[in-house]
């Protein structure tokens, strides 16, 4: 076993390309427009103003201010490996060495992420607890989309985040596809419901045994990252060599009414009223025929 001959490029870009393809943050949050030190940075548009045209045309400035988020959350990875350079040098061994290590990374920031997003939410646009069963599960992503749009919210870019038991009261519903195939990402592919892309997660905040879902914009939240440091090392009293990397990001909401938010309670379906049609003839007043 040797480590001398480690390359940290190979291992960062594995790991970061099986990160990114099962990354739900990465899909609906905003990228950084650049990083500085270990501050994300985001440059958004001020308002633009429309004038009544009486022959002349005055300018505005457009204001681009700056949003600034601390990549202040750190996790770490470290794993062990029979030998380094063997694993290095087949090449196809690498992806099957760091994927747990990506799939344990993504579960972390997706869960501080949708909770991120989740607290950041205007208040006005928190809906409280929705009791939901297969009837109404479909209605409640309308609600949320609806006040989306009453909120003027782009309708390009916008997800529905919800979990697997929610989706399979969507599958139930007629207006929905009975087999829905989920993306590694925790995209539902092909799946919107009112404009928004249905997206599946079990790191979504859970509170009294309430699952939050979540309907928003891509514009909601800002979120970036970066692998700081990716190192091997020789392993004392162990017959491996030792990889580990750290991992900083930072999350933080941009909009707060470019998010909605509903707390489940799965409830069972309510029963059907049946309404009886009597059909049996009133009874004639023999008495009221013969004063006739």
């Amino acid at each position: 076993m040797a480590v001398t001959n480690f390359i940290p490029t190979i291992w960062e870009a594995r790991l970061l390309e099986n990160y990114h393809n099962r990354s739900l943050a990465d899909v609906i949050t905003t990228a950084p427009t650049r990083i500085e030190g270990n501050k994300i940075v985001f440059g958004t548009v001020g308002a633009v103003a429309t004038k009544d045209y009486a022959g002349t045309v005055e300018w505005d400035e457009i204001d681009v201010p700056k949003v600034e988020l601390n990549m202040d959350q750190k996790k770490y990875f470290a794993f062990k490996v029979d030998d380094v350079d063997k694993v290095q040098a087949a090449g196809n061994l690498v992806d099957p060495t760091v994927a747990e290590a990506s799939a344990a990374m993504n579960e972390t920031v997706d869960k501080a992420v949708l909770k991120a997003i989740a607290d950041g939410v205007a208040a006005g646009n928190k809906l409280g607890v929705k009791q939901v069963h297969r009837k109404n599960a479909y209605d409640l992503l309308v609600d949320m989309a609806t006040k989306l749009n009453k909120n003027k919210v782009p309708k390009v870019n916008r997800y529905a985040v919800i979990d697997s038991e929610y989706l399979g009261l969507l599958s139930k519903d007629v207006r929905f596809t009975p087999n829905p195939k989920v993306l590694e990402n925790g995209v539902v592919e092909g799946q919107t419901v009112s404009g928004l892309q249905i997206c599946v997660s079990e790191e979504l905040p859970v509170a009294t045994s309430k699952t939050t879902i979540i309907a928003l914009s891509k514009a909601a939240t800002g979120h970036g990252k970066q692998l700081n440091e990716m190192e091997a090392m020789r392993l004392e009293g162990s017959f491996a060599d030792g990889v580990r990397g750290l991992m900083v990001y930072g999350t933080g909401v941009l909009r707060d009414k470019s998010a909605v938010t509903a707390q489940i309670e799965y409830v069972d379906e309510p029963a059907t009223q049946v309404n009886v049609i009597n059909t049996t003839a009133a009874p004639v007043n023999t008495k009221e025929v013969a004063g006739a």
